[in-house]
């Protein structure tokens, strides 16, 4: 009889733990596919913002009426763009996620946005460069997570340096009041001068 009720218990416990096993998998299944959905969001939002910042920073010529600024615009994200892809081509490396399209380095997602949010920062100002900088490291960010990401940290790294790097080299600080009107006196004379600002 002891021997009976001994075996009834262990088949509650065995079933018991069974039960808790099949939860905490099929918990654990939910998890992982929430956690895939979420880092699917991410990265399409990171693919918005990527093109977001340029056209932020193309827009912004426009409505200043900055024509210098369009010039110097389409300098730096023009060279920012065929230099990512001339390396890429030349490079040929593969993305940690185990793509071989050989496109891994630099990552052109993040060498699009830094692009914008460095022209935004150089040519109008800190004000605005610092949201931009935010939102261009958010993407470098989506380019970087998950399971199976695109890119590693020197894709990413080398992504961030080509975009910053060819907006120095080609824009310029925006200079509203490009007339300056200046006087000096001195012992009997007067001095009246205009100064232009390029």
């Amino acid at each position: 009889m002891r021997l009976k009720v001994l075996f009834t218990i262990n088949m509650k416990n065995k079933i018991l733990f069974l039960f808790l096993l099949i939860s905490s998998f099929c918990w654990a299944q939910s998890q992982e596919q929430n956690l895939r959905k979420n880092e699917e969001k991410i990265r399409s939002a990171g693919d918005v913002v990527q093109y977001a910042l340029p056209f932020a920073a193309g827009l912004s010529t426009i409505i200043l009426w900055d024509k210098a600024g369009v010039w110097q615009f389409a300098k730096s994200f023009g060279t920012a763009v065929v230099l990512t892809y001339g390396l890429k081509i030349a490079i040929d490396k593969p993305r940690p996620n185990g793509a071989i399209d050989g496109r891994a380095f630099p990552s052109g997602h993040t060498t699009v946005a830094f692009s914008g949010a460095s022209f935004i920062q150089r040519r109008y100002g800190w004000t605005y460069g610092v949201p931009s900088y935010a939102l261009a490291g958010f993407v470098a960010y989506t380019r970087l997570q998950g399971n199976e990401p695109s890119h590693d940290g020197w894709d990413v790294a080398a992504g961030v340096l080509v975009g910053i790097g060819s907006t120095y080299l080609f824009t310029t600080p925006y200079q509203r009041e490009h007339y300056e009107l200046t006087f000096s006196s001195g012992d009997e004379t007067y001095l009246l001068g205009l100064k232009y600002k390029f």
